[in-house]
């Protein structure tokens, strides 16, 4: 894949009932911070921007975190919206809103 930059949303949904949902979405948050990927949380999902495989790998250690864990469900939904020739920023869709 191409080195552009790509925006992807991630929505993490806990079906495991062993903790509270939120503290898993916490802990991924923490993930997704230490990981240096530009990111902005929001209420249902985060929005991710990096390279593709920046930002899939993101997408990959979350998952691999709530595997090691111990977490015994969950859903993680993502959308990933790639140009190909060329970034594809969060401000750039967003900034007539601003």
């Amino acid at each position: 894949m191409h080195k552009f930059l790509v925006n992807a949303s991630i929505q993490l949904l806990p079906l495991a009932q062993d903790k509270h949902p939120y503290e898993w979405v916490d802990d991924a948050i923490v993930i997704i911070k230490k990981s240096g990927i530009k990111h902005e949380v929001g209420a249902f999902t985060t929005v991710l921007e990096g390279s593709y495989d920046e930002v899939m790998s993101v997408i990959n250690q979350v998952n691999e975190f709530l595997y090691s864990k111990g977490c015994s469900e969950w859903i993680t939904n993502v959308q990933i919206q790639i140009r190909a020739n060329g970034n594809m920023t969060g401000d750039e869709k967003t900034e007539k809103y601003k």
